[in-house]
C-alpha cells in the first residue's frame, strides 16, 4: 500500500518527496527507509519523548472498539464528512494519532476513491491499523514533530482523541478539505471515574482545545454526542487499558475495583465532533503563540 500514498509524504530529514522501491522509501538525498514486513515504516527523524502506547494497549483499544461502544462516534464522524465535502472525491485523508485505524476505515468506507496514511508514534498500533482497510497505509511519526507530509497533501484530516499540533494539520490539509476532531466532554465516562480512580476530563478542556485549532481554523459544523454504553467487567477492563489511564493503574488494584461493580454498567458517552475548515493564512503571531 505504501507505493500508492508514498507521493504525499516526504523525507523527516530534509523534507524531499520519497520514492518507493521494493520494500523502501528513499528520497534524492539518500535517506532511505525500510517498510516493515508487517507493512507500516518508521518516519521518526530522531527520538522522542513522547511514550508510544504498548502491544497490550493498542490489543485492548482493538477488542473494545471492534465491540461496537464507540461506534456513534465513528457514524457521527461519518455524517460530519457527508455534510462538509464531496464523498466522490479522491485524495489522501490523513489519521494524526489514529491508532488502531478504527475510525479511518468508517471514513475510507465513505470515500471509496481515497486513500489512507494514519501516523501514530506506537508501532503496534502501526501495525494493527494496516489490517483495519485496504486502503489504510501506516506510518510511525511523532505528532508534536514535523509530520513526514507534504503541505496540502491531504484533502481529510482525522483527529480522534488525539495530540493536536495546530500548525501542522493546518499545513497538510489542502485550503479546501476539513479537519474532523473528537473530543470527550466534562461527563464522558462519569459513571466509573470515581470507583476505578480514572482521570477525569480536565474543568473547560473543550474549550482549551477548540482554542488552539482556532488560530487556523473555523468550525462549521458540531454535533454533541452523548450515549449511554452497556459495559460488562471485560468490557470496562479494555476502556481503562486502552488508554492514558492504563499508564496510571495497578492491574490487581484495577482488577479488584472492577470486580466490586455490578456485572453489567450503564457508563456515559459524551463527546463533541466537529467539523473544521483551514483560515487561509493564519498571522505569523499566532503561529508563534500557537507553537509556544
Amino acid at each position: 500500500m505504501l507505493d500508492r500514498v508514498v507521493r504525499y509524504l516526504r523525507c523527516p530529514h530534509c523534507a524531499c518527496t520519497l520514492t518507493a522501491s521494493r520494500r523502501t522509501l528513499f528520497c534524492p538525498d539518500g535517506h532511505s527507509f525500510d517498510v516493515a514486513r508487517q507493512g507500516y515504516v518508521n518516519l521518526l527523524p530522531r527520538p522522542t519523548k513522547l511514550t508510544a502506547d504498548t502491544k497490550d494497549m493498542v490489543n485492548a483499544r482493538a477488542a473494545f472498539l471492534a465491540a461496537g461502544h464507540y461506534a456513534p462516534i465513528a457514524d457521527a464522524l461519518v455524517e460530519l464528512l457527508r455534510g462538509t465535502v464531496d464523498t466522490s472525491l479522491s485524495g489522501c485523508v490523513v489519521d494524526v494519532g489514529g491508532g488502531t485505524g478504527y475510525y479511518h476505515a468508517a471514513i475510507l468506507d465513505a470515500l471509496p476513491q481515497a486513500e489512507g496514511v494514519l501516523v501514530d508514534i506506537s508501532k503496534f498500533a502501526a501495525r494493527h491499523a494496516v489490517t483495519a482497510h485496504e486502503r489504510i497505509s501506516a506510518v510511525v511519526a511523532d505528532t508534536w514533530q514535523e509530520l513526514p507530509l507534504h503541505s496540502e497533501a491531504a484533502t481529510v484530516v482525522l483527529n480522534t482523541f488525539a495530540p493536536r499540533n495546530a500548525p501542522e494539520l493546518h499545513r497538510i490539509l489542502r485550503r479546501r478539505g476539513v479537519l474532523l476532531v473528537v473530543t470527550p466532554r466534562g461527563d464522558h465516562l462519569r459513571e466509573i471515574i470515581g470507583p476505578l480512580g480514572l482521570m477525569r476530563v480536565e474543568d473547560r478542556k473543550e474549550d482549551r482545545l477548540a482554542g488552539q485549532l482556532e488560530p487556523y481554523f473555523t468550525a462549521v459544523a458540531t454535533d454533541r454526542l452523548k450515549a449511554t454504553m452497556a459495559l460488562d467487567h471485560p468490557a470496562l477492563t479494555q476502556l481503562v487499558g486502552m488508554g492514558p489511564n492504563a499508564w496510571h493503574q495497578n492491574a490487581h488494584n484495577l482488577t479488584k475495583r472492577i470486580s466490586q461493580l455490578p456485572r453489567w454498567s450503564d457508563v456515559t458517552l459524551a463527546v463533541t465532533v466537529t467539523a473544521y475548515r483551514p483560515l487561509v493564512s493564519p498571522s505569523t503571531t499566532t503561529r508563534r503563540r500557537s507553537t509556544a
